[in-house]
């Protein structure tokens, strides 16, 4: 019986997107054959593996060739069916083969519509060879899309190909592992474009498949198969073997030498020429070898399986994660990640059999990460650029390019019109500490604290610098850092018994949406009995940052409490830094502070020439919408904190952004003057090179397509109607939407609400189900997502939200 199914699709279908990448199932091995060029032999490759899966013991091949051009004259599945059958007929002892090839969608452009393949009832062997998108005209995809009207995004050749993995999965069942193998014949080589113009080892990312490279043996070949290996790599597949026909030239010698043994090099006998050979003695004299590539491909593959069960077992035995009570940790809730693509991690899962599935990282991976799946590339090549460039170089009092440029950047945009020097570290804690060490010694010279004697520098030690901040703050956990922050679950004897709490710390008011108002929260100890409902209610969040709020009653009640605070804090301590984060306090529990209450606050301490430092580890970079959170409170520090999304989270690194006045205080004619702090990391290539990249890309709206033409404001990712819907929600205090921030909380009581609250766990289990990683902060439970993420991903992670609450047991109860 022939079969021949056509699928003639207009450019409107193919536009929509799925609502997340396809899973890559692992019930069987699945490849991808990847050529280091065109014409090297994939499909010869391709037809070799079938043959020596099929033709030697009963099993199934399942050959998918996603995009074929030159269509119906050429069609690579069509070859793989035509050889396999004559094979099959020659081979003895012979084992009875059913084959089947389908079409699955051509171009208008291709007319003729004869059936190409058939089946053969029922057999031990079966082949099923499939074309998911083909054209007529013989040039790359892209350019044959173009000009026969069938354009195929990338997320929907995903897509159908994940619904072929899902045939492979249905016929597969109750077969052993080992009798099911499935390859993927890409087309071209491994950078040539798919149809949407996307390089193909960009377009089949997402399932990092591992890969069989079909190299080059021609003149040539040697440098055309590492740079197509260095390609793949690059993009973090795994390559389980190169192979390539043999034209006399020797290239496995200096290939097997690169690759280090690491991957092993197979060389196929030189294919005949002639035309008119039917390459059946060909196929017998490459059998050996064909066998024992199909062995390495199965030998990773079991390979693969059995780390992927066990990681979870052995880092219970042996790893001690932070932030993390193991006793509650069991093997099912530690979450295996094979990889990320973009916004995605790629998850190892358990389901009627395993899997790798795309999981959301809602947490952007403890708020570092923003890139999409083209940046995290581009990162990758202009890291692996600056590692072979400069490896490590040490920095005092030497420059290199990333640093010089790295510094420009910074001091041209989250530091415009204020900052004038860039001081690197490593992470947003020691940023934090160099900024202290900052303010105190500008707070010292202002205020006669620093008296100078030739070269010796005396310190009055009758006087001690505290701080000036907030309740519910964190600047990160090095000892300083915690000295700088309010007491809290972070700070008790359990985790700190150092901890003194060197500050004065003010109870902010806070902002957050609750059914369809915002509202403003202003603790006890502010003489507000006679502010008016309208100074504390709000239509929108815009309102909440009008600038005109400085002329209300309310600056006035909270400039009265800040005053009255400081006047009253005598003795012989002194608050000598103010130190926030501008808008939204993190692991506090993201609480919103009302930008009028810091604005404020900074003005007080001006006044007082008490120094400004700006904690912007979580808030800078686009994080809250816009480049630096100063933005939305209208002051400018004298010292800010960056880390976390700089670098796009692909790499630590950190820089604390000081005034020209405060750099001053640290001149003088004795190195013990100076600022003594560094590390063996500052300012390190690799680092300077991620954050350049990722500074230039989140602004660019060529690049970030969320950003406005003005490179100002990223638009809104959150659908308005959504959160109003679960602000409104009866298991909801609180939330709070801005930039690519969704945080809530959930109503709990007593022991079930703060940090130590276990009470949204089952919550962020079943959106983990969904394709959600979640972590809580206690009952605050948030989406975080990154710069580039699309509104359409981030209303989905709306939706899944919305519909867990309906579920969640814990407001029913």
């Amino acid at each position: 019986m022939f079969r021949f199914l056509s699928r003639r699709l207009h450019r409107r279908n193919l536009s929509s997107t799925p609502s997340h990448p396809p899973s890559l199932p692992l019930s069987h091995p699945i490849y991808l054959i990847w050529g280091s060029n065109t014409g090297v032999g994939k499909t010869l490759v391709s037809a070799g593996i079938a043959a020596a899966t099929l033709l030697s013991s009963p099993s199934q091949f399942h050959y998918l060739k996603p995009l074929q051009t030159g269509f119906p004259a050429d069609s690579d599945s069509r070859f793989v069916f035509n050889k396999l059958r004559q094979l099959s007929v020659l081979r003895s002892p012979r084992i009875p083969l059913s084959a089947s090839h389908r079409v699955l969608n051509v171009s208008p452009a291709v007319t003729e519509t004869k059936p190409f393949g058939g089946e053969e009832g029922v057999a031990p062997s079966e082949l099923l060879c499939k074309t998911l998108y083909a054209w007529e005209e013989a040039v790359s995809p892209h350019l044959a899309a173009e000009r026969e009207g069938l354009v195929v995004k990338d997320s929907v050749v995903l897509e159908t190909l994940g619904e072929c993995f899902e045939d492979v999965v249905e016929r597969g069942a109750g077969k052993e592992r080992s009798q099911v193998l499935c390859v993927v014949e890409t087309a071209g080589g491994v950078a040539s474009p798919g149809p949407s113009g996307s390089l193909q080892c960009d377009l089949y990312r997402p399932f990092r498949i591992p890969a069989v490279l079909v190299g080059d043996g021609r003149l040539g070949g040697i440098s055309g198969t590492i740079s197509a290996y260095e390609s793949l790599t690059l993009r973090g597949y795994d390559v389980v073997a190169v192979v390539f026909e043999d034209h006399g030239l020797l290239n496995e010698g200096p290939l097997m030498s690169y690759m280090g043994n690491k991957v092993p090099v197979l060389v196929l006998p030189p294919i005949p020429k002639d035309p008119s050979n039917d390459l059946m003695d060909w196929f017998e004299s490459s059998h050996c070898i064909f066998s024992n590539l199909k062995e390495i491909m199965l030998s990773a593959y079991f390979e693969r399986i059995k780390k992927l069960h066990n990681m979870a077992r052995e880092a219970r035995d042996i790893i001690w994660w932070p932030f993390t009570q193991h006793k509650l940790v069991h093997d099912g809730g530690v979450t295996v990640i094979d990889s990320r693509c973009g916004g995605n991690f790629s998850i190892f899962k358990v389901q009627k059999t395993e899997v790798i599935a795309p999981q959301f990282d809602a947490c952007a991976s403890w708020w570092t990460q923003g890139p999409d799946a083209i940046m995290q590339t581009e990162l990758a090549r202009e890291m692996g650029y600056a590692a072979a460039r400069f490896g490590h170089v040490m920095f005092p009092e030497n420059v290199h390019e990333p640093a010089l440029h790295c510094a420009e950047l910074l001091l041209q945009g989250v530091g415009k019109g204020w900052a004038s020097r860039t001081y690197f570290s490593d992470n947003g804690s020691t940023a934090i500490e160099i900024a202290l060490k900052m303010a105190f010694r500008k707070f010292s010279v202002d205020h006669g604290l620093i008296m100078n004697c030739h070269e010796d520098i005396t310190t009055e030690r009758s006087t001690e610098l505290m701080v000036l901040a907030l309740q519910r703050s964190y600047h990160g956990d090095t000892l300083g850092a915690m000295e700088a922050q309010a007491p809290s679950s972070y700070t008790g004897f359990l985790q700190q018994p150092w901890y003194t709490g060197r500050g004065l710390f003010l109870d902010p008011p806070s902002v957050f949406m609750h059914n369809n108002t915002w509202n403003i929260s202003i603790p006890e100890g502010y003489h507000q009995e006679s502010l008016k409902s309208e100074s504390i209610t709000f239509v929108s969040c815009d309102e909440i940052f009008d600038k005109g709020r400085d002329k209300s009653e309310l600056a006035t009640v909270y400039s009265s409490y800040i005053s009255k605070l400081l006047s009253g804090f005598r003795g012989s301590s002194r608050v000598g830094a103010l130190i926030m984060e501008p808008v939204i306090q993190g692991a506090g529990g993201m609480h919103m502070v009302d930008p009028l209450f810091q604005r404020v606050l900074v003005n007080e301490c001006r006044s007082r020439k008490i120094p400004v430092i700006f904690d912007e580890v979580f808030t800078g970079f686009w994080r809250l919408g816009v480049e630096t959170a100063a933005e939305l409170i209208h002051s400018e520090p004298d010292i800010a904190c960056f880390s976390k999304l700089m670098t796009g989270g692909i790499i630590p690194l950190a820089a604390t952004l000081a005034t020209d006045a405060v750099f001053d205080s640290f001149i003088g004619d004795s190195k013990l003057k100076a600022l003594l702090h560094g590390h063996s990391y500052s300012a390190h290539a690799m680092g300077c090179t991620a954050a350049v990249k990722s500074i230039q890309w989140f602004k660019d709206p060529c690049s970030n397509p969320n950003v406005t033409s003005e490179g100002r404001l990223l638009r809104k990712l959150w659908d308005d109607k959504m959160v109003r819907r679960i602000a409104s929600h009866p298991a909801v205090q609180r939330v709070v939407a801005l930039g690519t921030l969704c945080a809530l909380e959930l109503k709990a009581e007593g022991n079930s609400s703060g940090y130590g609250s276990l009470y949204a766990r089952p919550l962020l289990e079943k959106l983990r189900e969904d394709g959600v990683y979640m972590r809580p902060l206690g009952n605050v439970i948030y989406l975080l997502c990154g710069p580039c993420t699309s509104p359409e991903v981030c209303n989905q992670l709306l939706v899944k939200l919305h519909r867990r609450l309906e579920e969640f047991e814990g407001y029913k109860n």
